[in-house]
């Protein structure tokens, strides 16, 4: 077993691990007060992404004590998003993997530091959106180079920078006509949990695999291009269908 699988068990087995720790205080816990009523559906379902809020509340509330603004988290996810480009396309995708994972952290935490300072409006939410769009966008310029000399497996990346930007297209326009639609199973969470794990585990799997470094993430990527295409088309007819 590689160092970087080895860190990457030892992680997941402690956070697995602290879950009965969650559920079993889950009772005596009242509501979350920084979560909101219309979040969209996550494939992992609603125990998994609140056992997540519990966990990052540590960094969540020191970044309170210390006084950092929601701001200061976008522009970590898109820097964060830009590293994770440089480093697929210089050849690192286990780097690249857990730069993807710490952006998705960023990402939580600047909506939640957000409703805790009361300071969430408009502005923020248009910056968090439309900065998520840059941190993908740089990310996916790293992945095409990174994978330049495999044509069918560039032309996934294209299509899974496409249906990334289209899922979050269809839901803006929505909702611009009034139809709020946030249904679909490859929405960014799952984009950046796909892409993440599958990046850092793209140099062992394909080794054991005796394949080339880009086996395992190449058929992620896949599945995120199927995934995000086919939410945006289901999107697409969903709020059609409600405009009658």
């Amino acid at each position: 077993m590689t160092r970087d699988l080895m860190i990457l068990v030892g992680i997941v087995s402690a956070a697995l691990l602290s879950m009965p720790v969650y559920a079993a205080g889950s009772r005596r816990r009242n509501r979350d007060p920084l979560d909101v009523t219309d979040r969209g559906s996550f494939v992992l379902g609603s125990f998994a992404r609140n056992w997540f809020y519990w966990l990052v509340r540590p960094l969540e509330q020191t970044a309170l004590a210390l006084r950092l603004g929601p701001l200061l988290f976008n522009l970590l996810g898109v820097g964060f998003g830009v590293l994770a480009g440089i480093l697929f396309a210089t050849g690192a995708p286990n780097p690249a993997g857990w730069a993807v994972l710490l952006g998705g952290v960023a990402d939580v935490l600047d909506g939640r530091i957000a409703r805790a300072q009361g300071v969430a409006d408009d502005r923020g939410a248009f910056l968090d959106s439309t900065l998520d769009r840059f941190a993908e966008f740089a990310t996916f310029v790293g992945l095409a180079v990174f994978f330049r000399s495999s044509e069918p497996v560039l032309v996934l990346v294209v299509a899974a920078l496409g249906g990334s930007l289209l899922v979050s297209y269809a839901r803006a326009r929505g909702e611009s006509v009034g139809v709020v639609c946030k249904l679909g199973v490859m929405q960014r969470a799952e984009r950046l949990l796909a892409l993440g794990f599958g990046a850092i585990l793209d140099p062992t799997v394909s080794m054991w695999l005796g394949r080339p470094d880009g086996a395992l993430l190449g058929g992620i990527v896949g599945l995120v291009a199927l995934g995000t295409v086919g939410t945006a088309i289901y999107r697409t007819v969903w709020i059609a269908r409600r405009l009658r």
